[in-house]
């Protein structure tokens, strides 16, 4: 079935900003280390998925002070609910912000939600895995098989239906994408249901170490290396209402994820406490190693990186084909920071000058 039209089913968003209005209660730091009653900072409400190990540096801003450095008292609410469900709750003003993937949110900014992309927080956390004795070594040997997804909406099908097309392989019709529970991913490959999991992080790293996977394909290589997959979101009218808050979040991110990036170990041991099933420290500080923390993508930058998601989405018609990816870009990505405090690196976007103008 051909992929189109994004669209949040009604049941959908209601259950996610349920557990959005639910989880300030289950937080664990929610301290009043935290929630000092200081009149001299602004309080913002922060969307967190805490069992995103993406995220970790969100418990580190919390933890190391950086939101309190510039200025802001950050309400962190566990939003366990889907990505796009948090979309929707950041753009009605449930919460200022949020950080989700980029796949996974550009179709609905295309549709007019009012959330502007600050910062790109980092790239790495997407992995395509199959069995040793599969067969399949590149995204190409997926013709004919069936690979589990989380949904069929998910930015991580999204990302390798791209690589699919790209190697003139229709990813709707000739790969078989079997939606399933994340949990029930492994079990699904051991009863040979699917052939391939496609998953992200911290699914995706356990679930290779446990079953002893190979890991096909992973948004690291080539172009991917100096491209972000999660970005922040702030809600429209905070940034252009307040930008001098909306430019203290983006800031204190930038600096916990740059933390992060060099102290991995130490971030592993704050973030430990959220990501269920009792993971190892090491096994949590392994993973952000394989995560590219020190990219964070900002302004010019980011505007760069979400034109080739653009267009890139058009080849597997999830973006219309007449949507202007600069444009977009521009319209989407403010411009909150200097370009040296984002520690940005040089991407390879080469082939940017083929794009829309």
């Amino acid at each position: 079935m051909a992929f189109q039209q994004f669209s949040l089913s009604r049941r959908a968003l209601l259950r996610g900003l349920g557990l959005f209005s639910a989880g300030v209660a289950v937080n664990p730091l929610l301290s009043s280390k935290v929630f000092a009653d200081d009149k001299s900072l602004k309080t913002i409400k922060l969307a967190w998925g805490q069992t995103a190990v993406c995220q970790s540096p969100i418990s580190v801003a919390l933890k190391q002070g950086f939101f309190k450095k510039y200025g802001l008292n950050v309400e962190p609410v566990n939003f366990s609910g889907p990505t796009d469900a948090l979309l929707q709750a950041i753009a009605t003003g449930q919460a200022d912000g949020g950080i989700g993937m980029a796949l996974r949110w550009l179709k609905p900014l295309e549709q007019g939600f009012d959330v502007d992309l600050t910062v790109g927080t980092h790239g790495g956390c997407m992995r395509l895995l199959a069995p040793q004795n599969s067969g399949i070594r590149d995204v190409k040997d997926l013709v004919g098989k069936s690979v589990a997804v989380s949904d069929q909406a998910s930015p991580i099908r999204n990302f390798f239906a791209i690589q699919l097309a790209k190697q003139g392989i229709d990813p709707d019709k000739q790969v078989n994408w079997l939606q399933y529970p994340p949990d029930l991913f492994g079990e699904a490959l051991r009863k040979g249901e699917v052939q391939a999991l496609a998953t992200d992080d911290p699914q995706g790293w356990l679930l290779k170490k446990q079953h002893d996977l190979v890991e096909v394909d992973n948004n690291l290589k080539g172009e991917y290396a100096s491209l972000t997959c999660c970005v922040l979101g702030l809600r429209g009218s905070l940034v252009r209402d307040d930008p001098a808050t909306a430019r203290a979040i983006t800031q204190a991110i930038v600096d916990a994820q740059q933390w992060t990036a060099e102290h991995p170990e130490e971030t592993a041991k704050i973030f430990q406490p959220f990501v269920p099933g009792s993971v190892a420290v090491e096994d949590i500080a392994a993973m952000l190693k394989e995560h590219t923390h020190s990219h964070h993508s900002t302004g010019v930058q980011l505007r760069k990186e979400v034109a080739v998601y653009i267009d890139e989405l058009k080849k597997i018609n999830v973006i219309r084909p007449d949507t202007d990816a600069q444009r977009f870009a521009e319209h989407y990505v403010p411009e909150l920071l200097p370009a040296e405090s984002a520690h940005q690196h040089a991407s390879n976007m080469a082939h940017m000058s083929n794009m829309s103008s």
